[in-house]
């Protein structure tokens, strides 16, 4: 395990060289000017030529690269162009929020379809299947900022039981229950979404294994139906939703940045709109490394996972 967890570390790296080329060329083809962004409009074309040979604007585009990542080898991200702050400082105060929202999200999203799933594989073409799925492809087929507007305008304005944005209460920074007030409509959207994905994708599994001879056996040496379907049809269901559960996570980066924006959650989502808009080449090219790091340890950790779940699998 431990040759071939080096062996993927070894891959992972001309894979995130790659993304980082790839979005350092889209960023900079990308129409607008950082400078021009946040500049004073009635400043002179030469102090804006200035700025943008202080800033390395005006070289090539590979020199540009190269730069970049030489900083990045010696541990620096740059400097944010609208705050002057230090990358590293802008996106650590940014990551625990949007970790703290996603892992939250996945869990109840999770807490919610394993259950679900597995009774609706259970009791295939009941009452019960029928409105599962039909809470699963609500879940799917919803656009998230919809949702979100739509729980924001109900209980935050209608009905008033919780706030609408932000992180907490102004004056409150300390209150627990404030900050989990402020949690839960972000994390309510997001976890729809999980909850739908999964509950197909579980009952999918559950439905092909619950088919297996395997299973008949059991029944026939007389095991109990509970431990039937928990200890041996779903932990051999495990993979293919362990492998849709891995996939999720870049998708669950990217509901993020819309949900952080309609909730003013101060996450990398959040971020991520203020920089683009800004033009703020090294907060985005910070971000975007970041996503990579995130999308291939979710990769990694969703093959540990599978020896986990099943034995008989070996990376050795």
């Amino acid at each position: 395990m431990v040759s071939y967890i080096i062996r993927r570390l070894l891959i992972a790296i001309p894979v995130i060289i790659g993304v980082t080329i790839f979005n350092f060329i889209i960023i900079n083809l990308a129409p607008g000017n950082p400078v021009e962004m946040f500049i004073d409009p009635n400043t002179s074309a030469d102090m804006i030529e200035l700025r943008k040979e202080q800033l390395g604007l005006n070289d090539p585009m590979w020199q540009q690269y190269l730069h970049w990542m030489g900083n990045l080898l010696q541990g620096n991200l740059g400097f944010s162009y609208t705050t002057n702050d230090p990358v590293v400082d802008v996106l650590l105060a940014r990551i625990g929020p949007t970790f703290l929202l996603m892992g939250l999200a996945l869990i109840v999203g999770l807490t919610i379809a394993i259950p679900l799933g597995i009774l609706s594989a259970k009791k295939q073409y009941s009452f019960l299947d029928y409105t599962t799925m039909g809470v699963s492809f609500f879940g799917i087929s919803i656009p998230g900022f919809f949702l979100g507007l739509g729980l924001i305008y109900i209980f935050g304005l209608t009905l008033n039981w919780l706030p609408s944005g932000g992180m907490f209460t102004l004056g409150k920074e300390g209150d627990l229950l404030d900050r989990i007030k402020h949690l839960v409509l972000p994390v309510m959207v997001l976890s729809i979404y999980v909850a739908g994905t999964n509950i197909r994708y579980v009952r999918a599994s559950m439905l092909e294994v619950f088919g297996q001879d395997y299973l008949r056996t059991a029944r026939a040496k007389g095991l109990k139906e509970y431990v039937v379907t928990n200890k041996h049809a779903f932990r051999n269901a495990l993979i293919p939703i362990i492998t849709i559960i891995g996939i999720e996570v870049p998708a669950l980066l990217g509901g993020a940045v819309i949900t952080e924006q309609i909730f003013q959650w101060p996450g990398m989502g959040q971020l991520t709109i203020q920089s683009i808009m800004s033009r703020d080449y090294p907060t985005l090219m910070a971000i975007n490394f970041m996503a990579a790091i995130m999308v291939l340890s979710a990769n990694l950790i969703t093959d540990i996972v599978y020896s986990v779940a099943d034995p008989r699998i070996k990376y050795d």
